[in-house]
């Protein structure tokens, strides 16, 4: 059963890791996809809302707001056409980091947290962006946005759910873990 289980993740995890179903629709919904249609994508955002909810305090807004300020440039920088050199390495590197902040209970200042949550945020927005419409961007970035803000929500829920630190300190492992399994199947 346990090779099953690992065979099963080889095979999915590459193709999870950079299937981004819907964004060539060119609709909100085409956005409201892009974000949860990837598993990269998917654990930094949450991850991101799982960190605002252990630091607390300003975090709880500061994070998310910084992530999806700079994701909107991104996107619209992706969407322009102008380079950026390891974006998916970016991507993959902020699922490790933000889960690694996590699982060690980190308590950076947040001078350092929110520029690092607005490096991510672009990225990620780069790569919608790219991966856009050619026409139709302002409902697909209104649609990449919100499904952004839902899942840092569902970060900052589960961690106030939880509220146990040794609960969100695993997940924060399991989201590191996650994310360099990602990277060895990209």
């Amino acid at each position: 059963m346990k090779r099953f289980f690992t065979l099963t993740a080889a095979a999915i995890l590459p193709g999870m890791a950079f299937a981004h179903p819907g964004h060539e629709s060119g609709q909100f919904i085409g956005g409201l996809s892009h974000p949860v249609g990837g598993a990269d994508h998917l654990l930094a955002m949450v991850a991101l809302g799982l960190l605002a909810a252990q630091i607390g305090g300003r975090a709880l807004w500061a994070l998310p707001a910084a992530f999806v300020t700079a994701m909107i440039a991104g996107g619209l920088s992706g969407w322009a056409g102008l380079p950026f050199a390891g974006v998916e390495p970016m991507i993959l590197a902020s699922v490790v980091i933000l889960g690694a902040l996590v699982a060690m209970a980190m308590r950076l200042p947040m001078a350092m947290l929110v520029p690092g949550a607005a490096i991510f945020g672009f990225a990620h927005g780069w790569a919608h962006g790219a991966e856009g419409p050619a026409q139709g961007l302002l409902p697909y970035a209104l649609g990449f946005a919100a499904a952004t803000m839902a899942l840092h929500l569902l970060g900052i829920g589960i961690g106030k759910l939880l509220r146990r630190d040794t609960f969100l300190r695993g997940i924060g492992g399991g989201t590191t873990l996650a994310g360099l399994l990602l990277a060895v199947a990209g």
